[in-house]
C-alpha cells in the first residue's frame, strides 16, 4: 500500500472527525436536525448566472464524495446555475430534487420548522452562507467567505435546545 500524502492524511483525519461527529448526531435520543452548508464551486466566468468551470464540476463531485455517507432528506440551492450544479451530484445520489430558496428573503423560523429532524444540504454563495449559518445558530459568528475559498463546510446540529456548529475546511 502506498503511503498517504500529507494532503490525503489531512483529509482522512478530517473525515474521521466528521464521522465521529455524525455518529454522535445520529445516535441522539432527541429530535436532531443537521444542516450542511457549502458555497457553490468555482464558476466558469464572472457573468451573473454562469455555469461551473471544469474545476467547479470536479469540486461538486468531490463534495458529493465527502458527503457520501450522509443520507440527505433535503437539498437546497439558490436559483443560480452554479449552486444548482454544485448541489446536483448529491441531490442525484439521494434521489432528491433541489429545493430553490431565496437567500435574500429567508424566514429562518419557518425554514427550521420545515426541516426539523432532517439532514439538509444547503448550497449558497460566499456572501450568503455565513449569514445563513449565523441565522441558524442565532449568533453573528461567521464572516463572508473570501472569493478564493471554496472548501468550507459548515455543520450546524440542533438537538432540542442545544445548537452546535462546526467549520471544516477542505
Amino acid at each position: 500500500m502506498l503511503p498517504l500524502s500529507t494532503k490525503d492524511a489531512k483529509m482522512k483525519n478530517l473525515l474521521f472527525i466528521f464521522s465521529l461527529i455524525m455518529a454522535q448526531v445520529l445516535h441522539a435520543q432527541e429530535v436532531t436536525t443537521s444542516y450542511f452548508l457549502i458555497r457553490h464551486a468555482e464558476k466558469a466566468d464572472s457573468s451573473k448566472d454562469t455555469n461551473l468551470s471544469e474545476k467547479g464540476l470536479e469540486r461538486a463531485a468531490k463534495w458529493d464524495s465527502i458527503l457520501q455517507n450522509i443520507s440527505f432528506d433535503a437539498v437546497y440551492g439558490t436559483v443560480y446555475k452554479r449552486t444548482q450544479q454544485t448541489a446536483q451530484p448529491t441531490a442525484n445520489r439521494n434521489h432528491k430534487d433541489i429545493i430553490v430558496y431565496n437567500h435574500k428573503d429567508l424566514d429562518i423560523s419557518k425554514f427550521k420548522k420545515e426541516t426539523l429532524g432532517k439532514n439538509v444540504l444547503i448550497v449558497g454563495h460566499s456572501n450568503s452562507i455565513p449569514g445563513f449559518v449565523n441565522a441558524l445558530i442565532g449568533q453573528s459568528k461567521y464572516k463572508e467567505i473570501d472569493e478564493s475559498v471554496f472548501g468550507n463546510l459548515y455543520l450546524v446540529v440542533i438537538k432540542g435546545d442545544s445548537i452546535t456548529d462546526y467549520l471544516l475546511q477542505f
